[in-house]
């Protein structure tokens, strides 16, 4: 049987969004218009497993993910449970790459059994108690794990209240929307805020940037002629 989910952190939300409408109020008219906090923390038997599965959804598409974790499961386990780090170390690279992984998934996904039996990844019971910075500098120790999955893991996976993904795409999109941030590039990628622009108006969002975050993602599901009405 798999491990219970133990309890995850936790934070009222309503006093999240008050913080945040009273603290940035370009960011309170994007929370008004987006409506409730419904970002729901998944169930997480381990962290081997989370970031196992990650690992598999990079770079391609979630359905397409989907089925290689369905294949692995059956291939190295019972179909059900998520196989344990020794199935992984015990597997052939044949049976790795027939599952549909990459020769660089394969070597992350080794990599990371290794490090889960050597304790480099914590416990799902260490992890709750350590500091966000900590677990950066314990999981960035696995090949294939960057910082960006780490705050995945942080915000969906352990429900930490303060992250922020200031790399990721879609917070960068979602804050050049809500602030009109105009950039000086006619690259697409090059036109976004800089991470570093996103962190120092972040500041003001402490305690809260992992909320703050989830309205950027948002802030590109309402359309363009709505979210550039805040000045």
């Amino acid at each position: 049987m798999p491990a219970k989910p133990r309890t995850r952190s936790a934070f009222e939300s309503g006093k999240a969004l008050r913080h945040l409408k009273k603290q940035d109020p370009v960011l309170g008219r994007l929370i008004e218009r987006v409506g409730p906090y419904l970002l729901r923390v998944e169930t997480i038997h381990s962290p081997f497993a989370a970031l196992a599965e990650a690992i598999m959804h990079q770079q391609i598409t979630g359905k397409a993910a989907a089925t290689i974790v369905r294949r692995f499961k059956e291939k190295l386990g019972d179909g059900t449970i998520f196989p344990l780090p020794e199935a992984i170390l015990a597997a052939s690279d044949e049976t790795l790459r027939g599952v549909g992984l990459s020769r660089s998934k394969v070597l992350a996904m080794r990599d990371l059994a290794a490090k889960t039996l050597d304790g480099t990844l914590p416990a799902y019971d260490a992890l709750c108690s350590m500091e966000e910075e900590h677990i950066a500098d314990r999981l960035t120790q696995i090949r294939g794990i960057g910082l960006w999955t780490v705050h995945m893991l942080l915000i969906f996976r352990l429900g930490r209240p303060d992250v922020l993904p200031s790399t990721d795409y879609g917070v960068r999109k979602g804050f050049a929307m809500t602030f009109r941030w105009k950039g000086r590039s006619k690259d697409a990628t090059r036109a976004l805020p800089d991470p570093k622009d996103i962190a120092r108006r972040a500041e003001k969002w402490r305690p809260y940037r992992s909320v703050a975050s989830w309205y950027l993602w948002r802030a590109l599901e309402i359309p363009t002629s709505a979210s550039r009405r805040a000045p």
